[in-house]
């Protein structure tokens, strides 16, 4: 049975709760995270106070899903929630994974946002008469609109092989490392670029672990250039206010990994080539397990070749708009690649090194099942338009690229929340409206 079928109004033969078993509120917010706490703050001024529910605590995922030498990418000057943008003495520095659940928390207090934490919400369901019902862990919940703001990595991916590796092999998804010693002695394989691949593969290495890195197709980002943090250049250039519909591809762009680089130590580059060559093993993409080991396609150089031509494009972008603008800025050394990988990437037998850990970076996958309204499309992520699904009075919020480049960050989400709660205020105002008038309609009728 697919998604639309199994999706329906509430007509299930559960005897429904009772009337006064149910808590009715104007506007609901799922997930108390920089999304969900910024559209509360945002329906706040709107004069709407949103019951806001979240399964653990206020930032859980940023406390209890990163590692401990975590830090953001973007500087801290980035960081703009509404009304409460960062205001500590170090903007141009990269706060790490404590300070990140510190300023959110802090934030949370400041908005004086209700949050109801500890409330897992169950299924949401459409009701007949308009509106939804939230079967939640502390009861049933009636409310005409729901924002979700449950963001988009709910469940970590693995290689559909990975079963077949011996069970005395330790595997971690990214989002349960925390640091080295965690990890038995011996190698490590870090499987995937991104982002997190390269920072968790470096924390590694940086403390003196033997690195196997499964390098993939993600790109990499300059750190510094021509006197500046590349972040500040592509604010400037309004890169993070971007449109999706202004984008060259605007129907894959939501898919696509994140450029990776590091806040760490002060901020900097990431450059694998400069890894190889102090120690770190590259390899292409995870092609194949077995209970031998693991298979790589021979694709390394192609995918470090790719990184370093968005590297190099991000910079030539960045001289465009200074001669455009005649602005003064210094010369940076063109970048020449410091090391190549050899002609075959042998693959990985676990007789000859045996590994102690593999430690799973790529990606996740959304996973709505509890939204039992069929908004979805056929990879199950939910349509929209900036964030309003095709159901009246369902939004998402703090996806990448919901609206701009900057959706998914602490710099753009507030601009995505101010938005939502526009719109939920005057659908507000129109049901009152239209429910004065039904009032006065059945008086003169009486």
């Amino acid at each position: 049975m697919n998604r639309s079928q199994r999706t329906s109004l509430i007509t299930s033969s559960d005897p429904p709760p009772s009337d006064a078993a149910v808590l009715r509120v104007p506007v609901v917010v799922i997930g108390a995270g920089q999304a969900g706490l910024s559209v509360a703050s945002c329906l706040q001024q709107q004069g709407l106070t949103p019951v806001v529910l979240e399964r653990h605590r206020v930032a859980h995922s940023w406390q209890h899903q990163r590692w401990d030498s975590f830090c953001l990418v973007t500087p801290n000057w980035q960081c703009r929630l509404p009304e409460f943008p960062y205001d500590g003495d170090d903007p141009e520095g990269f706060m790490g994974r404590d300070a990140i659940v510190d300023y959110l928390r802090r934030f949370a207090y400041h908005a004086a946002v209700p949050v109801r934490e500890g409330i897992a919400v169950e299924r949401l369901q459409p009701l007949e008469t308009g509106g939804y019902r939230l079967s939640t862990s502390d009861g049933v919940i009636e409310t005409p609109q729901v924002v979700i703001a449950t963001g988009a990595y709910h469940r970590p991916r693995r290689h559909p092989l990975a079963a077949r590796l011996p069970a005395r092999l330790l595997q971690l998804d990214a989002r349960d490392y925390r640091r080295p010693d965690q990890l038995p002695d011996g190698p490590v394989l870090v499987v995937g670029s991104g982002q997190s691949g390269c920072q968790i593969a470096e924390d590694l290495f940086l403390a003196g672990r033997r690195v196997h890195l499964s390098v993939g197709s993600a790109p990499r980002s300059p750190r510094r250039y021509r006197g500046k943090d590349v972040v500040d250049w592509l604010d400037r250039m309004s890169y993070y206010d971007t449109p999706i519909e202004q984008h060259p591809d605007p129907r894959s762009v939501r898919r696509k990994t994140n450029h990776y680089l590091t806040g760490r130590d002060g901020g900097r580059e990431i450059d694998l080539r400069r890894r190889a060559l102090e120690g770190m093993v590259l390899h292409g993409r995870l092609e194949e397990i077995s209970v031998s080991g693991f298979r790589f396609a021979p694709d390394l150089a192609a995918n470090l070749d790719g990184a370093d031509a968005v590297y190099r494009r991000i910079r030539a972008s960045i001289d465009t708009y200074i001669e455009s603008n005649g602005l003064e800025a210094p010369e940076d050394p063109a970048y020449e690649p410091c090391w190549q990988p050899p002609p075959q990437d042998p693959p990985l037998d676990l007789g000859d090194e045996p590994l102690a850990a593999v430690i799973w970076c790529t990606g996740y996958r959304s996973d709505f099942r509890w939204v039992e309204v069929p908004i979805f499309d056929g990879a199950g992520e939910p349509v929209h338009q900036r964030g309003v699904t095709p159901a009246a009075g369902l939004y998402v919020l703090g996806l990448p690229w919901l609206h701009t480049w900057g959706s998914g960050r602490f710099c753009g989400v507030g601009s995505d929340a101010a938005y939502l709660a526009g719109l939920i205020r005057r659908q507000v105002d129109r049901r009152d409206a239209n429910q004065e008038r039904l009032e006065c309609t059945a008086l003169l009728g009486s």
